[in-house]
């Protein structure tokens, strides 16, 4: 299984600034492509890296907040040409794909061949993965659901975004990577986890490897690096913080999971020159 980060930015400020690119994360197993939480931009991003939007052939939504769905109808419309080859398949909460503003066009919906609502407990097999709803979030009344993804013997745990609560790493545990969204350093009454919160989470959940992602203005610089290794200490986990575009291959070898981690070249800096 293949991760790859397609951007690393929480907060307003640093998404819509751009500071750090927001285009969610891509899982990879075998041929199969999936595009979880693709924000503003992620279209770019995967062209950036040498990837054809139009081979995503399922996304993932944890909510429906702009800097988590931005582009999913973008994705949509590169995946099916705006309904000339149908295909691909589509996982959201309820409150994305219907209510009073749903963020994914329903022009768009009638192009895939699936599209499945999350709910509480949640879990559904695709191609070869599992994909499970591990528990709905308190986040600024928006449904919201942490993930579960399992493939090639491989188990990746996603904390969305979300309000502390006791018990939430008990849910994560027998992960072998765990991403946990960590958009403050300290913690703040508002509904996203800082470093200090992550602790009790990873320390309960214990992974062979955690890492942190979604970072606010205060988490620009060194004080990633710091967290990481604050992180480490508190709870005895190998954790990483994410850059933009890091790219984390897991392999399972009997009972061992083997993980590499490295930056993507951007094959396309600037956007895409000629056929991809």
């Amino acid at each position: 299984m293949r991760i790859l980060f397609l951007g690393t930015a929480g907060g307003r400020r640093v998404t819509f600034r751009q500071i750090r690119a927001s285009g969610g994360f891509l899982v990879e197993s075998g041929p199969w492509r999936v595009h979880v939480d693709p924000g503003p931009g992620a279209l770019v991003r995967l062209i950036q890296c040498g990837i054809n939007p139009g081979s995503i052939e399922a996304i993932l939504l944890t909510h429906r907040h702009l800097d988590h769905s931005g582009d999913v109808n973008t994705l949509v419309e590169a995946r099916t040409m705006g309904g000339w080859t149908r295909g691909g398949s589509l996982f959201a909460p309820r409150d994305a794909l219907e209510g009073r503003d749903p963020v994914i066009f329903r022009y768009h919906r009638k192009n895939l061949d699936r599209v499945e609502t999350i709910t509480p407990g949640w879990e559904t097999s695709w191609n070869g993965l599992v994909f499970r709803a591990v528990w709905p979030h308190v986040h600024h009344g928006v449904e919201t659901y942490g993930l579960a993804i399992e493939a090639e013997g491989v188990r990746v745990g996603y904390v969305a975004d979300g309000r502390q609560e006791e018990g939430l790493g008990d849910l994560y545990r027998g992960m072998d990577l765990l991403i946990v969204n960590t958009t403050f350093r300290r913690p703040r009454d508002m509904d996203h986890l800082s470093v200090e919160e992550a602790v009790p989470i990873i320390a309960r959940a214990q992974p062979r490897w955690a890492v942190i992602t979604h970072f606010s203005m205060e988490m620009v610089g060194d004080v990633v690096m710091e967290a990481a290794a604050y992180l480490r200490e508190e709870t005895g986990v190998e954790t990483l913080s994410a850059r933009d575009f890091m790219e984390i291959s897991l392999h399972r070898h009997g009972e061992e999971v083997l993980m590499e981690e490295s930056v993507v070249d951007l094959v396309h800096p600037l956007g895409l020159e000629g056929g991809m």
